[in-house]
């Protein structure tokens, strides 16, 4: 067994818990042997969540959105289990318009979730690991926010600034110990796309190497690795799981 890749023993607030990639991120993450603190804007949503997984797991309604929402937060991890070692920013929404149908609100709406609760929830449990002995953060972003999504617009912008603050902040914060890094799925067999798209994690065999429809756990190995020692040497990075890449073949005439 390699060691290297083992995260016993640590602490992950995981946000945006209560299903898909971030359930997955965070049951994975205690079977492996650490505590998580798994959060989501409504109790009755993560309280589910954390029985399932034992006495390993804190349950805390958050909407990232509201700084005192996040502080609270925060203090309840280190109450509960000494000090925080990941984050885990994964908390997000999205629907789906044309640029023109885009309300201020409803870009406003999208933006706050997905870029400004990233910076919330970064700033404050960054405090903490800054303070402390370092740690992980781990931003999930979105191939919409490399490439770009039409009528996701204002997704794909806030996930492009999520990808900027990586880099940004993996610089500033490397002499404090903390590395920051980011993963950027592209279609995920979650209970969201089944229902957008039919296709279930059911419906996906991960050993098919020619496919661009991926499963939660296998973003969740992907995090597992960006939290532990074995990833030492990654600062700043995006990692993109997306399967089988787009290639330009020729030009079209």
């Amino acid at each position: 067994m390699n060691d290297r890749f083992s995260i016993d023993g640590r602490t992950a607030v995981v946000t945006g818990a209560s299903s898909g990639i971030g359930r997955e991120i965070a049951e994975q993450f205690a079977r492996e042997g650490a505590n998580v603190v798994v959060c989501s804007r409504e109790q009755g949503n993560v309280d589910p969540v954390a029985e399932g997984i034992g006495e390993n797991a804190l349950a805390v309604e958050c909407d990232v959105t509201e700084r005192d929402a996040v502080e609270a937060l925060v203090e309840a991890t280190v109450e509960e289990f000494g000090g925080i070692d990941c984050l885990v920013n994964n908390a997000g929404a999205s629907f789906m318009a044309g640029f023109d149908d885009i309300s201020p609100n409803g870009w406003r709406t999208i933006v706050d979730i997905n870029l400004t609760g990233t910076y919330h929830c970064t700033q404050v449990a960054g405090e903490h690991m800054r303070a402390g002995d370092g740690g992980t953060v781990i931003n999930l972003a979105s191939v919409a926010g490399q490439r770009g999504s039409p009528y996701m617009s204002h997704y794909g912008a806030a996930k492009a600034g999520v990808i900027n603050l990586t880099r940004t902040l993996a610089f500033e914060w490397a002499g404090d110990d903390v590395r920051v890094n980011c993963i950027a799925p592209g279609f995920v067999a979650t209970p969201g796309l089944e229902s957008q798209m039919g296709v279930s994690a059911e419906d996906v065999d991960r050993e098919d190497v020619e496919r661009r429809i991926g499963t939660s756990d296998e973003i969740a190995d992907v995090a597992q690795f960006l939290a532990s020692p074995a990833s030492s040497y990654l600062v700043g990075e995006t990692i993109t799981a997306a399967g089988v890449p787009r290639i330009d073949e020729s030009p079209d005439v």
